[in-house]
């Protein structure tokens, strides 16, 4: 406990815990807010440290799952009517962008009209959640099941908008100008009033005149203002509705709600297991700071872009001490006079990554004309400054050898500092990595323990299978990432692609006549590296050709199959076979998906809709049957 209330009060800062310290912390954090005690604000929850959590350990259950319901309520939990998700967060407009882009994705999936789709906005209560079916009220607990709190509308408790019972998921607020007049001496968020409304203990008189007066109220999320509109409307008019939904209701509210209403979308894009892929809630950091810049420098990345680096008077914003920040590029330095002693409004993104907003003092910038790693003139490509010296560069060099490492994702020792220790030895590529032997380790100053694991990785990383997609990636190749490597094999075998011209490039979907340009340039300066490496034998596995899928005469062959349940065998390896047959495996129901395999314990609505759609349903069995 006194490492948590020194955490709260910020005598230790959220860049000095460990990482299981973290994750205990943001556990108590929320346990206390669900019981309605919250021991920090939602804004530090959320932008310090749920978001360090999820920079540092993303797989945490914590994140994975819907979050735990506070203690004091019965610990018989019921079946609820319908399942209760959290919702899926976005802290900038740039993010509800990628988000739109899904839903894009989504729509040509099942050849749904873009110009059809509606979202929809709400305000995000910052209440106490839960469902109300017309008889029983209940908490949202674990998502599935949830304590039955129906006394709070036997204790009087009146729904929103005077409507009647059975709306569903809503949340029990306080309207907040009635906390503010009445309620601040005794309570001191209106989260610990909610939360007194529910507890079991009987009401006391300020909880028992609250209900009277309607202040307190149960709000369903149907029962909301809200704005409906197209996805250009919400792009073009993004700033308006948020504002207009955050100032809609007298209740607290820390976030917009955005989803599809689209049925026929909402089951395509599915859900996983603790957000709804159709909606998403879009939360702002308004935490900012005003800051002087003590110096810009210049960063070289593997590609050549120099990015300015502003290093910053020290910061304390949102709980961390913030000293440098990106200034994305040099163009932002000389149009907003990014210099020293320049002053910056500072914010921290949904990350925790410290983000420059604009200038707000401007001062005299310092363009460099050469390279900081190499020495070489820099050129301007829009935006950006350029240092071409790509192949004799030293940060480029280093860089590209990290990256390739970093992809291949099957070697541990071969990080930078490894790397730059290589380079001081000149070491200069990837395929000399591969020629040395643990006594070349030795003689660059590497320990013997060292060297002997440094050999031992090289050879695990080409005896380790891995996809050939995923090994073409590790290049760097511009335009090249594992998503169009993949793609692209698609099309041809790996040792083809040294000969595909621009025209069978640019007619692969996805991939247009620009791309195709920079990725023939690209591949020739490879190919002597490529087959250098070659020579080691790495344990690819081949991408399936498209045409050997069309030419495939089995029964589920160009088929479109979902996996569901709890199956005998292993379900990732079902997928894998099916995927090496021709099979098109998708992870939602959709208009044509043409087979639901299935397990035990399957949801009821993947059953629904299947049979909505006319999909034929088979056990894990009759499957197993049909493909032997």
């Amino acid at each position: 406990m006194a490492l948590s209330q020194a955490i709260i009060d910020k005598i230790i800062l959220v860049d000095e815990l460990s990482d299981q310290q973290l994750a205990d912390f943001c556990e108590l954090a929320n346990t206390s807010y669900r019981a309605g005690s919250p021991i920090i604000s939602d804004q530090d929850y959320d932008f310090v440290y749920l978001a360090t959590l999820k920079k540092r350990t993303p797989n945490h259950p914590l994140l994975k799952t819907v979050e735990p319901e506070g203690v004091g309520f019965s610990s018989d939990k019921v079946l609820l009517p319908e399942i209760m998700l959290s919702t899926d967060k976005a802290y900038s407009q740039e993010e509800i962008g990628k988000w739109l882009e899904r839903i894009k994705k989504s729509s040509l999936e099942i050849d749904l009209d873009m110009h059809s789709i509606e979202i929809k906005a709400t305000p995000k209560l910052d209440g106490f959640a839960g469902y109300d079916d017309g008889k029983h009220l209940y908490t949202r607990g674990d998502g599935k099941k949830g304590s039955d709190i129906t006394r709070v509308f036997e204790r009087g408790l009146q729904v929103y908008n005077d409507a009647k019972r059975g709306q569903g998921a809503g949340e029990i607020v306080v309207k907040k100008s009635y906390f503010e007049a009445h309620l601040t001496k005794d309570f001191e968020y209106p989260r610990n009033f909610q939360a007194s409304l529910i507890k079991e203990k009987e009401l006391d008189i300020m909880a028992k005149k609250a209900i009277v007066d309607k202040a307190a109220l149960f709000a369903p999320f149907n029962q909301l203002p809200n704005w409906i509109g197209s996805m250009d409307e919400l792009e073009s008019q993004f700033e308006y509705i948020v504002q207009e939904m955050l100032d809609s209701v007298d209740f607290d509210v820390d976030g917009v709600v955005f989803e599809v209403t689209n049925d026929i979308l909402k089951i395509q894009m599915g859900a996983n297991r603790k957000f709804h892929r159709w909606q998403i809630a879009f939360k702002e950091n308004k935490d900012k700071a005003q800051v002087k810049v003590l110096s810009v420098t210049p960063q070289v990345g593997r590609t050549g872009k120099i990015t300015p680096v502003a290093e910053l008077e020290p910061t304390l914003l949102s709980g961390a001490t913030i000293m440098r920040a990106t200034g994305h590029h040099y163009g932002l330095v000389k149009e907003q006079g990014l210099g020293v002693g320049s002053v910056i409004e500072l914010t921290r993104s949904g990350l925790v990554i410290p983000k420059i907003n604009r200038v707000l003092k401007s001062a005299e910038v310092d363009i460099p004309k050469n390279c900081p790693s190499c020495g070489e003139k820099l050129q301007w490509d829009a935006d950006f400054l350029m240092c071409v010296n790509h192949d004799l560069c030293p940060a480029q060099v280093i860089g590209k050898i990290a990256y390739f490492f970093k992809v291949l994702a099957n070697n541990d020792g071969f990080g930078v500092a490894t790397i730059e220790k290589l380079y001081e030895n000149n070491i200069r590529k990837v395929s000399q990595i591969y020629t040395l032997n643990a006594h070349d380790f030795t003689k660059m100053g590497f320990g013997e323990k060292t060297s002997e694991n440094l050999v031992a990785e090289c050879r695990r990383s080409a005896a380790e299978q891995i996809e050939d997609w995923r090994f073409l990636a590790a290049f760097g190749v511009s335009r090249l990432g594992t998503g169009n490597c993949e793609n692209l094999l698609k099309s041809c075998l790996l040792h083809d692609v040294f000969t595909l011209d621009l025209e069978k490039i640019a007619s692969i979907e996805g991939f247009a006549e620009l791309t195709a340009q920079a990725i023939i340039v690209g591949l020739q300066s490879i190919k002597d590296e490529f087959e250098l490496l070659n020579q080691y034998n790495f344990n690819l596995e081949p991408t399936l050709l498209q045409e050997k899928l069309a030419g495939s005469s089995h029964h589920f062959s160009g088929k479109k199959i979902i996996f569901t349940g709890k199956m005998q065998s292993s379900r990732d390896e079902m997928k894998k076979y099916a995927k090496s047959i021709g099979v098109q495996v998708q992870s939602s129901v959709n208009t044509k998906t043409n087979y639901l395999v299935i397990g035990e314990k399957v949801g009821q609505k993947k059953i629904e809709s299947a049979k909505k759609f006319g999909i034929e349903i088979l056990s894990e069995m009759e499957y197993l049957a049909m493909i032997k």
